[in-house]
């Protein structure tokens, strides 16, 4: 019998894996909080499978998503990131992401961790959410307001609440599992 899943990932190999395996999984380590930051704000405007199909190609483009080294891109490389066609080529989520690093590191050294900073948004804990279907489940929320404005007041970009409210589902600050999907129960 073939498991239960949400419904926006049917249908496609790469989407099923990473509904499987990624989504919704807490996350506390701060590279790949990062690195979600990262495909988070080139996803704005742009459908996430979109994001998924090109994702080893920004892990290459961006240094495996190595804040230290993105803190540092000068013009040079951001022209060699406009000339690379295996990632969205856009001047502004470029120059957001090289901002992003620069401020993410200032927040590790603030609170120690930006996990420790992130995460006390929930409370160090995942809110378990009760989504019949994926399409109910909201673009954002209070608290997803809350620390979209902390970011930007902190210097981050293209970190509007609804990014904001994208990546804490992806790293499981959120459970927006259908409550049908397999992973509901697990994650």
């Amino acid at each position: 019998m073939e498991k239960q899943r949400c419904g926006w990932c049917k249908g496609d190999a790469l989407y099923e894996a990473y509904h499987d395996l990624e989504w919704g999984v807490p996350v506390k380590d701060d590279a790949t909080l990062f690195e979600f930051l990262i495909l988070e704000t080139f996803q704005a405007g742009l459908s996430w499978i979109t994001i998924l199909r090109k994702r080893e190609n920004f892990r290459r483009a961006f240094d495996q998503f190595d804040y230290h080294k993105i803190a540092q891109y000068d013009g040079s490389k951001v022209d060699a990131l406009l000339q690379n066609s295996g990632i969205i080529r856009n001047k502004l989520k470029i120059l957001a992401t090289i901002t992003n690093a620069r401020e993410f590191m200032k927040v590790q050294e603030e609170f120690g961790s930006f996990s420790r900073y992130i995460w006390d948004f929930v409370n160090d804990a995942p809110i378990k959410n009760s989504v019949e279907n994926y399409k109910l489940a909201p673009a954002t929320t209070s608290i997803s307001d809350g620390l979209s404005k902390d970011l930007k007041k902190r210097g981050f970009k293209f970190v509007g609440s609804t990014v904001v409210y994208a990546h804490m589902q992806a790293t499981g600050m959120v459970n927006d599992h259908e409550i049908h999907c397999f992973r509901y129960g697990e994650v």
